[in-house]
């Protein structure tokens, strides 16, 4: 079984109600979701004319690779109805691999660990809130660090405690 950390997150709709259907399906398709952060409300990052995103990260054990994961979520971000028309747009559902153990990969339709992960409070603090001394397989360093010296002043915010 390999570990796989995932950020989940949308701004359209029921969020928190899109939140617990995606940790359904993860772990109905795609193995065990053993543990995950409080949610968190921050403003839209990059395009930012539109509502703020709840944000959310699970602690996934699974035995598929991490490409077949990649392949499992965007079916699932697809059957809750995701539509790419807007990059950085507003959305129901995102499902990104933040982190799949110390794995180094990068193909044409993924890159682990995330290439944008340490510029990212949003996906930061909740990753640091259920693997904060997990070490970055490129950058050598604790989640728990790299928030610490993260530059993005996006204000985020726990609006409810991990269940």
């Amino acid at each position: 079984m390999q570990s796989a950390y995932l950020l989940i997150g949308g701004n359209l709709g029921n969020t928190e109600q899109n939140l617990q259907t995606a940790i359904d399906l993860i772990n109905k398709q795609c193995g065990i979701v053993i543990n995950k952060s409080s949610i968190y409300k921050t403003a839209a990052w990059g395009l930012t004319n539109q509502p703020d995103f709840l944000n959310q990260v699970l602690v996934l054990n699974t035995s598929l690779t991490a490409q077949n994961l990649m392949h499992e979520l965007l079916l699932i971000e697809e059957k809750m109805g995701r539509v790419r028309s807007i990059k950085m747009g507003p959305r129901i559902i995102d499902i990104d691999i933040l982190l799949f153990d110390d794995l180094i990969l990068n193909t044409e339709i993924l890159t682990v660990p995330h290439t944008a992960l340490p510029q990212r409070k949003f996906a930061l603090m909740p990753l640091a809130e259920v693997a904060g001394n997990i070490i970055h397989p490129v950058e050598k360093k604790s989640i728990r660090h790299l928030l610490l010296n993260c530059k993005d002043t996006l204000d985020v915010h726990k609006i409810s405690p991990s269940a």
